[in-house]
Order: C-alpha cells, then sequence, then structure tokens
C-alpha cells in the first residue's frame, strides 16, 4: 500500500524515493513490453482517444448484456466457418458455437431475448460450398 507522504517533504523529492525504492526491489525488472516504444508515442492524440482504444480491445461488447454478446459471436462464428479453409475446420467452429448457444438456451442469459437458435451445420457447409464457388 502506498505511504502517506512525510510532512515537510516535497511531492517530487517524495515520489522519486518511491521509484527509486522500488527500482532497488525489482518492481520494475521483467515488466511486458521493456524496451519497445510506447504504442502511439509520438503521434497526436484525438479527442477521447481513451475511449475508442477501450472499445477496440473489448471488440464493441463492453457493457452489452451477455445474450447480445452472444448474438455477436454466433455471427462472427457463422463469418469464420464460412471463411475456413476446409469443412472440417468449419464444421469444428460451427459445432462449438452451438454448444454456447445449446448452454445458453438452458440456463438463459440475462438481457434482451437470445432469439438464437443453434446453426444446422450441413446447411452452413452447403452454403459455404456454394459461397466458395462464387456463387
Amino acid at each position: 500500500m502506498t505511504q502517506r507522504k512525510p510532512p515537510g517533504m516535497g511531492f517530487e523529492s517524495w515520489i522519486d524515493k518511491q521509484i527509486r525504492e522500488a527500482q532497488e526491489r525489482g518492481e520494475f525488472d521483467d515488466l511486458p513490453s521493456a524496451g519497445k516504444p510506447l504504442p502511439g508515442a509520438g503521434e497526436p492524440l484525438e479527442e477521447d482517444w481513451w475511449i475508442k482504444r477501450k472499445v477496440r480491445e473489448e471488440e464493441g461488447t463492453a457493457g452489452l448484456p451477455p445474450s447480445l454478446v452472444l448474438r455477436r459471436q454466433a455471427e462472427t462464428a457463422k463469418a469464420r466457418a464460412l471463411a475456413a479453409p476446409a469443412d472440417a475446420e468449419a464444421r469444428a467452429i460451427i459445432e462449438e458455437m452451438n454448444a454456447k448457444i445449446l448452454d445458453a438456451l438452458r440456463k438463459p442469459l440475462s438481457g434482451p431475448p437470445l432469439n438464437l437458435m443453434p446453426f444446422d451445420v450441413e446447411q452452413l457447409l452447403r452454403e459455404r460450398k456454394g459461397t466458395s464457388r462464387g456463387q
């Protein structure tokens, strides 16, 4: 826990002392990204940059109810399956997503209604073959 600044000591020297002691204890050794430039260093910051970064990091699911997150995951899984290089990989993606959907149907999630049923794997594979020929 951080200690309180002693009376009569300047803030700068108090902070410098804490940093020096932490360095001596090795608390800054082996930090991730050590020796690498900071992301975005030297670039001008746009308005609300930190909000936009947070949204990008969380892929737009921050604060969404679980039912909406699952819907988004289902859309992504379908797109990944359609773009998969092999039927086996597409089948695995959809079967994994179907397991999540079935689990959510058994134990309802909070938020708006799920309005989602498991994918028909064979239909999706037929659709995948149709899109791979450019139809």
